[in-house]
């Protein structure tokens, strides 16, 4: 399980737009990743809109907002073309950064257990240490806690 003061695990996926993303080759700016189950479901469409929304605040504030789940690239393109989304869609196919992070999680719902993605979001500052990390996200009000956080870095 990742914690707080410990080095990002490093990753490549590919984005929607078809370009890899390194975590390492985004340094020295700040890294706002954040995991979630499914493109186009309610709670996953608010949050990205959210962080398109703030994306200029981010921006101004040295951070690159990331988003990732098993969806592909393909279904991401559709996703941000639909929502008009900014953010970086990155394709996890086979689970293994969520695995790395610890959101790949076992989940239940109706009384049936399945594995899939845990909402969370984890801030990686400019060196690629783990500032903060929020697990269990509900999505009002989570991505202003994000960038006052973001913006406490900087100060």
């Amino acid at each position: 399980m990742i914690e707080t003061g410990q080095t990002a695990p490093e990753f490549t996926l590919p984005q929607d737009g078809g370009e890899d993303v390194t975590l390492s080759k985004l340094r020295p700016k700040t890294v706002v990743l954040y995991f979630y189950p499914r493109d186009d479901t309610s709670g996953c469409t608010k949050q990205a809109i959210g962080f398109t929304e703030k994306l200029a605040d981010f921006d101004a504030a040295g951070a690159v907002v990331l988003g990732v789940s098993k969806d592909t690239v393909a279904k991401h393109g559709k996703f941000r073309t639909k929502h008009d989304l900014g953010v970086h869609l990155l394709s996890d196919a086979e689970s293994d950064v969520c695995e790395q992070y610890g959101v790949w999680v076992e989940k239940s719902m109706y009384g049936r257990t399945y594995m899939g993605i845990e909402r969370a979001t984890f801030l990686i500052d400019g060196t690629g240490t783990v500032q903060q990390i929020w697990r269990k996200v509900k999505v009002p009000g989570h991505v202003d806690a994000v960038l006052d956080a973001v913006r406490a870095l900087g100060s």
